[in-house]
This record gives structure tokens, C-alpha cells and sequence, in this order.
């Protein structure tokens, strides 16, 4: 571990996304989650018009990663994307950089990665019709990540803009999926085997009585208190689990029915790490309605971080 590095190994976005298919992924946020590593709280610095997000991670003598996003919502106007990502991956113990990384595409693979992990204890071993809510980066790589995990075949999609869920639909039929847009959200939900939802939304947009028993429900966009994808009933009778405790503290997915008292965090079975420790356990049976709530960690970022890399 402690060889002196060959030099600064560039991974622009190409070759970050060859370097993690989801077959190797999500074994290795697997192994990270089960093993553990040190994650202190994320920097957020405030500059003239950008929010700076910092988010280390290390194993002690081992890799030590920092991912920087920048966020900056006035691009839009400058015709510029409103978020930057970079991951800058070191030697733990000597503090020497190894790679710089495209932290954009670790962010997108990582958190549809981590979903499908989730689906992997939560969802049913037959689960085979997808639904996608969302049309940005992380809903279009879902369909790839779940089929690492279980037999997806038919995928349906949801977006505000028809359009858009036409185009991801004609995109995942090239890659051999049963594909479809949606036009009936609520028709769409009680036909889904696995509904996941990837969106910006600030209200519920999937409602619990929509839901199927024994479907999986996994909402991933919801990452401040203000942001909803889901309503109340979504949580009410079912199996929640949560990526880590700190999404209970952040994502108004949970802040909101917990306040309302449809659950307490006591109520929640696992986290993801005792999931992958086998400390807690996953889906119970075929009727059992299983929620999965994600904010994102760092340590997902480090075990994406290393897989590109590769062996030293």
C-alpha cells in the first residue's frame, strides 16, 4: 500500500465509467459498507454564487478520498451544467495523490449502485417489472444497475416531460430492456414490481395507496428537508431502511412522516451497512411492502474510487 505512486493517473469521464461497471460496483460498495470506513461530516462552504460541498473518506492505512462538488445555479444561464464533481483519491498513509478522478459519474454509478444494492435484501427475488421515475443521469443508469441484482425485464418510466421519458425509453430498448413510457403515474406505480424514484421534487409525486404489496419502493432524490418524492402512506405498514443514519437527520422523505408520527426512527430495520454485515435483515416475504431511503454517503464515493483505480 505504501509503494511510491507512479504519478497523477487521470480518469476523465469515459474512462471512469469503463472502470465501474455495475457487476463489479456493487459487490465493492458491499464489501466497503461491510468492512467500514471513516467518514466525518461534509464541508459546505459558501463562495459568491457557488456552494462548494466537501466529502472525505479514508481507511486507515489504506486509500483516503475527497469528492468536491461544486454547485452553481447561475450556469444555467451561462449555458453551463449547474453541478461539477471532482474526486481526488490518495495513499492514506503517505498522503501521496494517485488519481484524480470524473466525479460526476462516480456520483451518478455509485448512488444507482447503491439502490440496487438496497433492492438486493429488499426487494423480491422475482422482481421483474422496474419502474423509473425521473429522467436525469441516476434514473437513466437504474435499469442497468437493478439487472445486476435481480431479472428486470420490463422497465416503465415516468417523467414530467413526455418527451423525455420517450427518449430514456428508446434508449434502454438498445440495450435489450422491455422498455416504455408511462402516462399514468398512478397505473404505472400498481403495475411495478420495483418503483424507483429519481427526482428534484419538493411534494410527494408517489402515493402510498398506490403501491403494490409486496413491491420495493426506492427514493433517492430527496436529500434536503425541503424535498419529498413520496407521500406519508408510502411509509405507513412498510419495512424501511435507510443508506445511512444520516439521511434520517436530512431528507424530508423521512423528517415529514416522522413528524407526523407514521414512524419513529426506532421503526426503522436497517441501516445499509447492517444489512451488508448481516447484523439486520432485509425482506421477510413476499407480501411485506419495503421502502429504501438514500442520501448519499462518502463511503460509496471511496469504494467507487478505488474499483477505478484498480489494484496498486
Amino acid at each position: 500500500m505504501n509503494a511510491a505512486p507512479t504519478g497523477l493517473r487521470l480518469l476523465d469521464a469515459a474512462a471512469t465509467r469503463a472502470a465501474l461497471p455495475f457487476a463489479r460496483l456493487i459487490p465493492a460498495l458491499r464489501d466497503l459498507f461491510a468492512e467500514g470506513c471513516e467518514v466525518p461530516p461534509r464541508h459546505v462552504h459558501q463562495l459568491p454564487g457557488v456552494t462548494s460541498l466537501l466529502m472525505p473518506a479514508w481507511q486507515p492505512g489504506g486509500f483516503y478520498g475527497v469528492k468536491v462538488v461544486n454547485v452553481a445555479p447561475g450556469n444555467a444561464a451561462r449555458g453551463l451544467p449547474g453541478l461539477h464533481a471532482s474526486y481526488l483519491l490518495h495513499d492514506a498513509a503517505t498522503g501521496a495523490p494517485l488519481a484524480l478522478i470524473d466525479g460526476d459519474v462516480i456520483t451518478a454509478r455509485r448512488t444507482a449502485a447503491a439502490s440496487a444494492l438496497a433492492a438486493d435484501f429488499l426487494a423480491r427475488p422475482d422482481a421483474r417489472h422496474l419502474l423509473v421515475v425521473g429522467a436525469g443521469r441516476v434514473a437513466a443508469l437504474l435499469p442497468e444497475a437493478y439487472r445486476a441484482v435481480r431479472p428486470i425485464g420490463r422497465v416503465s418510466v415516468w417523467a414530467r416531460r413526455p418527451e423525455a421519458a420517450a427518449e430514456l425509453a428508446a434508449q434502454w430498448r438498445g440495450l435489450g430492456f422491455d422498455a416504455a413510457p408511462a402516462a399514468d403515474l398512478a397505473a404505472a406505480v400498481r403495475a411495478a414490481d420495483i418503483v424507483s424514484c429519481a427526482t428534484l421534487a419538493t411534494a410527494p409525486v408517489v402515493h402510498g395507496a398506490w403501491l403494490a404489496p409486496g413491491s420495493h419502493l426506492d427514493l433517492i432524490g430527496s436529500f434536503t428537508p425541503a424535498m419529498r418524492e413520496a407521500d406519508d402512506d408510502a411509509f405507513r405498514d412498510a419495512t424501511i431502511a435507510v443508506d445511512t443514519e444520516e439521511s434520517l437527520q436530512k431528507s424530508g422523505e423521512l423528517l415529514e412522516p416522522m413528524a407526523h408520527g407514521v414512524f419513529a426512527p426506532a421503526d426503522v430495520r436497517a441501516t445499509l451497512a447492517a444489512l451488508c454485515r448481516g447484523e439486520a435483515s432485509g425482506r421477510r416475504s413476499a407480501e411485506e411492502r419495503t421502502v429504501f431511503k438514500s442520501v448519499g454517503t462518502a463511503l460509496e464515493d471511496l469504494a467507487a474510487a478505488m474499483l477505478a483505480y484498480g489494484p496498486r
